[in-house]
Formats: structure tokens, sequence, C-alpha cells
């Protein structure tokens, strides 16, 4: 049987899955075989395993870090919003159903036995579990039928550290505030809390940290420093879209109501003199060397967004001037001529126009695709094209099927026989159904070699791969959480 530590945090976006990954790596750099867990996670970023399920990024960040193969029973339930009141359900990798959130609540309880049931996998093959909660464990109007904060912690019988975010300020209340809300035997669950996302002087901070302390009878466990890691966020609540980071090379990414996998663009934002910025108005379209429509969650909705916005207008105007644009997944379906959803699949519309600037249809279709693939590109287009490796990585999630017409030609040759990918005649325009394109190092290179050449600067070679920086990255992580944290006590606590 393994050990076990849950992180929950005072809010959302305290920092909870980065420091579940920093303690991932931790425990796996200590010599234990560890894996994380999160019994239900919402999110519109997922990632397909090998054996085609899908499972929140987080946890597949997570066991990146841990240096182990994503499996789905580290995340049991991922619900992807389909609009304000409701989500797909995910379960064990597969589409359950869409529900709303009043359904989904009645229904936690019926989980809890399938939660139960990846846990326990896990918890035989692993020597350490870090579990994660979700947003607060204090949403009182939560606390019943709970399978993800509290009554998960209860279900395996694993002790909570808290976490609270200082950079928002009003830390110690949240604290506070957090273990009051909660039952007696909650808060005996709870051995102890961090504070993150600190900036400045600890010992400014000290003479707090005693009174809280007292106050709660609870010992902090540690003060993690702000720290800036280039690591896949979970939610929109990122601040990546807050970024206006100065660069060379200037990326823009619509930011789309329902946009999905947003990570897919974590590899370009970590090239040298690569701005990456999140577009939501037209006017902010403007001077970029390369636009890319991302995957969506609601593509008919969001393809409402871009009209509804004239930001079609504002693509249409780059796409004038020369500037190259690619399409994902939903992003691809929204180049196209038009997107039907008879079965109402996604939305309650039945058709949209698309931006018709690829020659091509889509269908929405009532079941998921969810699969790994690689394969060749086989378009000779100078900025479009694999730089060299031998084949394209990438995972497909989509209910969607797109039909090729007149004018366009496929982009990629995949090794099952099917073919994925559309370019335009002259190659300024490129939709795939690929996530995770920009994770090959050649085809992310060749496109930033291609505007460099473009733009008259000098070209900059790097033999640095994603993953390489990825994993100096989760280091660098590991290496400021451990020391800025108890390890030994909390290595106590756990029984370790």
């Amino acid at each position: 049987m393994s050990k076990n530590i849950m992180f929950q945090g005072t809010a959302s976006s305290v920092g909870k899955s980065i420091l579940a990954a920093a303690f991932c790596r931790i425990f796996k750099d200590e010599g234990y075989y560890t894996a994380p867990f999160k019994s239900q996670n919402m999110a519109l970023n997922s990632f397909v395993t090998k054996d085609g399920k899908e499972m929140g990024r987080a946890q597949v960040v997570q066991a990146e870090a841990a240096r182990i193969e994503p499996a789905v029973e580290m995340n049991p339930i991922l619900l992807k919003p389909t609009s304000d009141v409701g989500s797909q359900v995910i379960v064990n990798g597969q589409v359950f159903k869409n529900m709303t959130a009043k359904d989904y609540f009645k229904s936690k309880p019926k989980f809890k036995n399938i939660i139960l049931e990846s846990y326990n996998r896990l918890d035989s093959n692993f020597d350490v579990i870090v579990l994660e909660g979700a947003g607060s464990p204090a949403e009182i109007n939560l606390r019943e039928n709970d399978i993800v904060n509290m009554g998960m912690a209860e279900m395996v019988n694993s002790p909570v550290i808290l976490i609270g975010d200082i950079d928002k300020g009003g830390v110690f209340a949240s604290i506070y505030g957090t273990i009051m809300l909660l039952e007696e035997k909650e808060r005996e669950r709870i051995k102890g809390f961090i504070i993150n996302k600190f900036r400045g002087d600890v010992d400014i901070l000290r003479p707090g940290i005693k009174m809280i302390e007292e106050k709660i009878n609870k010992p902090c466990l540690g003060v993690i420093p702000y720290t800036d890691v280039q690591i896949d966020d979970e939610d929109s609540v990122t601040t990546r879209f807050d970024r206006d980071n100065s660069g060379e090379i200037n990326i823009g990414v619509i930011k789309l109501p329902y946009m999905s996998n947003f990570t897919d663009f974590t590899p370009l934002e970590m090239e040298e003199d690569v701005r990456v910025k999140y577009i939501s108005h037209p006017e902010e379209l403007e001077s970029f060397d390369l636009i890319i429509i991302p995957g969506s969650k609601n593509t008919i909705k969001d393809m409402e967004f871009i009209i509804n916005s004239n930001i079609d207008k504002a693509i249409y105007r780059n796409h004038r001037d020369g500037v190259p644009i690619i399409g994902i997944c939903g992003g691809y379906q929204m180049l196209g001529h038009e997107i039907i959803d008879p079965d109402c699949v996604e939305s309650y519309s039945a058709r949209i126009n698309g931006l018709s600037l690829l020659d091509i249809k889509t269908t929405m279709l009532k079941d998921k695709k969810t699969i790994q693939t690689k394969g060749r590109f086989i378009a000779e287009v100078d900025f479009f094209n694999s730089g060299g490796e031998d084949f394209i990585h990438g995972y497909e999630i989509h209910m969607g099927e797109t039909q090729i017409l007149e004018d366009a030609h496929y982009a990629i040759e995949l090794d099952e026989g099917r073919m994925d990918g559309v370019v335009n005649k002259d190659g300024s325009v490129f939709g795939s159904y690929l996530h995770g394109i920009f994770d090959n190092d050649g085809f992310r290179k060749n496109i930033i070699k291609r505007i460099r050449e473009k733009k008259g600067l000098e070209i900059k070679d790097s033999n640095l791969s994603y993953k390489d920086l990825k994993e100096r990255e989760y280091d660098k992580l590991a290496k400021i959480v451990k020391e800025n944290i108890d390890l030994n006590k909390i290595k106590e606590i756990m029984g370790l």
C-alpha cells in the first residue's frame, strides 16, 4: 500500500496543480515511485493517453514530473464545460454524457466506486500518491457528496496540506476562514499549510505566520517564492493570457470563449524571442507574423464569437496582407466553409458558416475520436512542413469529420493510412486536428525560421528540444519548492 498526501487550496488558482507537480518530482528524486491523482478535474485542457483515453492535462504534467507515463486512472472524471451551466462528462477516459451542473451534483455518489477503483489501481503499484483537490474544501454548499476535496481525502485516508496564495492578498484570512468553515474531523485531517507565490522578505512575514499558527493550531510547512516556471497551467484563469512579453517573432492566438488545449502553445512560448499574445478584440490583431485559431469545446459558439466580435474581418485583413494562419482542431474546422451539427452535439445551433479560408466543410458526429498518432508531411509547402523530422506526433480529440473539397491539399499522411490536415493553394493557411503539433521540434522551429527569414532577421539555430526544456523547468520548480519547505516534516506526516 502506498503513502499519500493531498494538496487542497483556499481557492482556485492558488497553485495546487503546480505544487503537486513539484512534489511528484521531489518524491521521485527521493527514490519513491510516485503517481499523481485528481478524482475530478474541470478543465478544457485535455490529453489522450497511449490507449486512447482522455484525461486532464494537469495530471499529465504531474505524471511527466514524476517521470512516468500518464494513465487515465490518475484522473478518472474530467468535466469539460460546454456552456455556463453544463459540461461534457468524461468517465475513465471516455464520454459519459453531457450534464447540467445540477444533474451532475445529484449523480456524484454514483461515481465514488469508479474513483476508488482508479485510486486502488495506483495504490497497488506506486510508493507515493500525490493527490490534488479542486477549488476550495470550504465550499459548504458542495460539502454533501464531495468526491474531490475532503470527501476524497476521507475515502483514501489522506493527510491534507492547505495552500494559500499570498500574491492576491488576504492569505491569512483565507487560511483561517477555510479551516473555520470545515467540520472538526476535516480540520483534524489538515496537517499544515503552505503559503505560495510570496514576493519579498520572509522575515517580514514571520510575525503573521506565528499568529496564524497559534490561531489554527497548524504549522506552516513552507513559504514558496513567486516563481516564473514555464509549465502547463490547468485552466483559463491562468495568468498566461495577461502576458505581453517582447519578442522579435509575434504570434497571435485568438482567445475563444470555449478555447480548449491552449497548452498546445506552451512550446512556442518557451522559444527564445517569441512573443505569444492572446487576442480577444479585432483591433488587437495588428503586426503579427502568424495567427493561430485554437481548439474549441463549442466550435459553433466560438465561430459565432469570431463573427460577432468582428475578429473575422481582422483575420481576413491579415490574410490579405500575407500573414500565415493556422487552425488547430476546432480552429481547423472554423477555417472551412461551414460547420454542421445536425444532432446538436456541441451546441443548440445546427450549422454556421466558417471563414472559408480552406476548401473544407465539417460535420459534427456523436462519437468522439481520441487517439495518439503520428505521420509524415506530404504537402510541399515551405512554411508548413516537418522541418527535417521523419515523423510528426500528436493526438486527436474531436467529434467532427472534415471533408476536403477541390481547392485544398492534404498536409499529413498518418501511419494508420488516414490523412490529416489541409493547406490552401498558396500554402498560407494550414489546419490540422493534431493537438501537440508544436511539441514537434522540427515543425515548430521551421515556422520560426521561415518567419525570421521573411523579416530579414538573423537565423538562430537551437538544438534544445521541447522535452529537454520541460525537464529543465520541472527540475527548476522542484529545486525551488524543496529549498523552501520542511520536507522532513511532510515525510513524517505521510509516514515515510
